[in-house]
């Protein structure tokens, strides 16, 4: 008897994470089939193919193109860009997944609060998001990521690059941020897609633990081989480099309101950025630590002229 295929959104990959990417190798990597969704073809697709992943492409918004891409299909992951249209999309495809008698979907989502009140209207959608596809009866399971390991040396490679400092408007250097590594993201992803169904509603969260802006500029430091301090900068100021770099509206306007929650965060809610059980529960391994992210992708800040 074959093996229904699991579908995979944001397969190709992108700007950021990736976690689409790293779900669909990984599944590989178990011998388990995988239909790869991916809005269009290019060598990115072309890169599933030669995994050994089968190829749709459509438009998650269009409910037509999810429903031809979910015939047989018994598990599925969902994950959207941050950009306009995920609404849409997770409607179409909770609808999409319904219908199938899809028995588990894998929901990537964000760190979001209790309730309905959010910090940014982005993650307010994803908490609708949660919403819809619980109403659905997929047996959807939450993944509340915080903020990626990758979003991070986006966001400093540049100043560090121009001015070897990361400039960024996460408040005074004690500021901590809870950060996770995408891949540890779609370890637990992979893991939830091919063991035992979990119960429908289940929130996972996800983080590595909280670093200091402090603690992240020595890191990057020791990993450089050169120093590099944090520099805080104004909302303004970060929004227009931002913009600048081609980052879509609805991303600097989510980003620049999680930018202020973070740092308006009181101090003593730091000692809740601590790694989750989850990690080891579902996918059997602990996550990388920053600096162990950061030493394995240390060509990226390795100054062009000495590469």
């Amino acid at each position: 008897m074959s093996i229904a295929p699991v579908l995979v959104t944001g397969a190709a990959g992108g700007f950021q994470g990736s976690t689409g990417f790293q779900v669909t190798r990984l599944l590989l990597e178990k011998n388990r089939p995988v239909r790869a969704f991916v809005h269009r073809l290019d060598e990115r697709s072309d890169r599933l193919r030669a995994l050994g992943a089968e190829v749709v492409e459509g438009d998650l918004r269009d409910f037509r193109s999810v429903t031809a891409a979910m015939g047989d299909i018994r598990r599925a992951y969902f994950a959207y860009p941050v950009q306009g249209g995920l609404l849409d999309a997770a409607t179409a495809f909770a609808a999409a997944a319904r219908l199938a008698g899809v028995e588990q979907v894998v929901n990537l989502s964000q760190w979001l609060q209790p309730g309905s009140e959010q910090p940014t209207p982005h993650q307010t959608r994803h908490w609708l998001v949660e919403q819809v596809f619980d109403w659905a009866d997929v047996g959807a399971v939450h993944l509340d990521a915080t903020v990626f390991y990758e979003n991070l040396c986006t966001w400093a490679s540049a100043s560090l690059a121009r001015d070897g400092v990361i400039a960024l408007p996460w408040g005074p250097e004690d500021t901590a941020v809870p950060l996770v590594g995408a891949l540890d993201v779609a370890r637990v992803a992979a893991a939830v897609l091919t063991g035992p169904v979990l119960p429908g509603g289940a929130v996972v969260r996800l983080m590595a633990g909280g670093y200091t802006n402090k603690e992240i500029a020595d890191l990057f430091s020791q990993v450089m081989g050169r120093p590099a301090r944090y520099v805080e900068i104004s909302d303004e100021q970060w929004a227009g480099a931002a913009t600048a770099l081609g980052v879509n509206a609805v991303a600097v306007e989510h980003l620049t309101h999680l930018w202020r929650f973070l740092r308006g965060v009181p101090p003593e809610y730091h000692a809740f950025y601590q790694t989750s059980d989850a990690f080891d529960s579902l996918s059997g391994q602990p996550p990388q630590s920053l600096s162990q992210f950061l030493r394995e992708h240390g060509e990226l800040f390795v100054p062009a002229a000495a590469r």
